[in-house]
């Protein structure tokens, strides 16, 4: 499978490596860079720590399942994860996912080390605190996990004194190292991730609640989680919530499910948010579920059946997202359209069509010299890129496609050198404002100016009809053309449309 775009976009940040980025902590890119210094620029490099990560996973989860419940829940623990379609993209695809839930699940065991050695201050409460601070450098939510363990410790009254001992405290130390690249990042860059954050959860939307929407995102969850095991995991908790008034078994796993999961559901009654944001709190739920069916299998045939489907209409659903041309194949009418793992596909083959595009250009308007590239977003400028045959750059830094001039910092491309970037003579970025001199870009050198760029947009529908105008790129040039469509098929379908436009002339977006 070609890399989605949100990989090739990541692929990018390692190799501009920094303290953080702009949604993110710098988790992934060191991770996809050790992969690509180990293997290159391909998929595989790319990939390469992902069903690492998931094998470790799976080992935790069946350890510390294995703890709470026993050996027979510990293998069902570990094959109900296994069967999950959400935890077999992320055991297949590099994102933040993978490195999260690890470091998640890793900082769990860690802390109920720390708890069952409770008589003494042992060094688990550091070591749980590093393994937060390590998963929250690769996505924020995992301080949750904080939150959680502050929970346990405040509810369980055997436990509530290592809220000030010493305990909490190695907790803390060990986490704050995690904080220090994202906060120094953020000071130089006005704090974007916060804004960031706050929009993506809706939270600057100025529309009313949407108490309906709720239930669209509980459908969401059905289909990554596979309804028979969601519908499980939902009896189970019902159960534990019950059950955790005198067991402290199940009190301790809902402590790390409960916050993060009811957190962004009563967010989704603003905007629906994405179904991978409750995933840690799911995978603690996970052993939770594991536990409590594991003693009604061994008493009851009818629950053997139901785990037994469960899984197994799990495993086809995993089988059916990963590998879907199996059922094009078998006769199964699938659009394209409705697949997600059509976002991993036909990248590759559009990249060589543009290249091959560019250079008859080129070949064509020799009096307008080399033209450079702008992409209508982030994800579709990071895909194109990494599979462009001939990735040109225009300087140190710059990525082999642009995205359009913008004054709204909405990506990372915004934080790299961009075409409508004005440079001191001398080959610098120009600064905004110094103490007692300001500089306006009038008193730089734009080396654009006056050259001729390919805007690729797939903001286009299979059909080819109603694309949006490109308005925000066409502004910034003097002429603008629409050269023709990039079409990829597979199995006599249409799965991705590029529709190319040539912009003469730029010159900047009027004031």
């Amino acid at each position: 499978m070609e890399l989605s775009p949100d990989e090739s976009y990541y692929y990018l940040w390692s190799q501009r490596l920094d303290w953080a980025y702009y949604s993110k902590g710098p988790g992934v890119a060191l991770a996809i860079k050790l992969g690509t210094l180990l293997f290159g620029p391909t998929e595989l490099g790319v990939r390469l720590l992902s069903p690492f990560l998931a094998l470790g996973t799976s080992l935790l989860i069946f350890w510390l399942t294995n703890r709470l419940y026993g050996l027979t829940a510990g293998l069902w623990a570990t094959v109900l994860v296994n069967s999950l379609p959400i935890f077999n993209v992320g055991a297949t695809v590099m994102t933040i996912d993978p490195l999260s839930i690890f470091f998640w699940v890793a900082a769990l065991c860690a802390f109920w080390l720390a708890l069952e050695r409770a008589h003494k201050l042992s060094g688990w409460w550091l070591v749980s605190g590093l393994l937060v601070g390590a998963g929250f450098l690769c996505k924020y939510t995992n301080a949750f996990q904080i939150l959680s363990m502050l929970l346990v410790l405040l509810v369980v009254r055997r436990h509530r004194p290592h809220l000030w001992r010493g305990g909490v405290f190695l907790l803390l130390i060990g986490f704050s190292p995690g904080l220090i690249p994202p906060l120094l990042w953020n000071v130089s860059h006005a704090w974007v991730t916060a804004n960031h954050l706050l929009d993506r959860g809706g939270l600057t939307n100025s529309a009313g609640w949407q108490p309906f929407d709720i239930l669209t995102y509980l459908l969401m969850h059905f289909g990554v989680y596979s309804p028979f095991i969601f519908l499980g995991m939902t009896i189970a908790a019902g159960a534990a919530i019950k059950a955790a008034r005198n067991h402290f078994r199940p009190l301790f796993l809902l402590c790390f499910a409960a916050p993060i999961i009811l957190f962004y559901f009563g967010l989704s009654l603003k905007q629906v948010g994405e179904v991978n944001w409750t995933a840690p709190g799911f995978v603690t739920l996970g052993i939770l579920t594991a536990g409590y069916w594991s003693e009604r299998i061994s008493l009851s045939v009818a629950a053997q059946r139901w785990s037994f489907a469960a899984v197994i209409l799990s495993l086809g659903m995993t089988v059916a997202l990963l590998c879907s041309d199996l059922l094009r194949s078998a006769g199964v009418p699938w659009p394209y359209a409705l697949d997600p793992g059509t976002r991993l596909r036909g990248w590759k083959s559009a990249a060589t069509e543009l290249d091959a595009v560019r250079k008859k250009f080129e070949r064509d308007h020799p009096e307008l010299g080399p033209v450079f590239l702008i992409a209508n977003k982030y994800g579709t400028a990071a895909a194109l890129a990494f599979y462009l045959p001939d990735k040109r750059t225009e300087g140190p830094a710059h990525p082999p496609i642009y995205t359009p001039e913008s004054q709204d910092i909405t990506n990372q491309f915004a934080f790299w050198p961009r075409y409508d970037e004005h440079l001191l003579p001398e080959g610098e970025p120009l600064p905004r404002m110094q103490e007692k001199l300001e500089f306006t870009e009038e008193a730089g050198i734009n080396p654009f100016m006056g050259r001729t760029a390919l805007f690729i947009t797939d903001d286009v529908s299979p059909d080819g009809i109603s694309p949006k105008s490109p308005h925000e790129v066409e502004r910034g040039f003097g002429r603008f053309a629409r050269l023709g469509d990039i079409v990829i098929e597979r199995h006599d379908e249409k799965i991705r449309v590029l529709r190319i436009f040539a912009c003469y002339r730029y010159k900047g977006l009027d004031l």
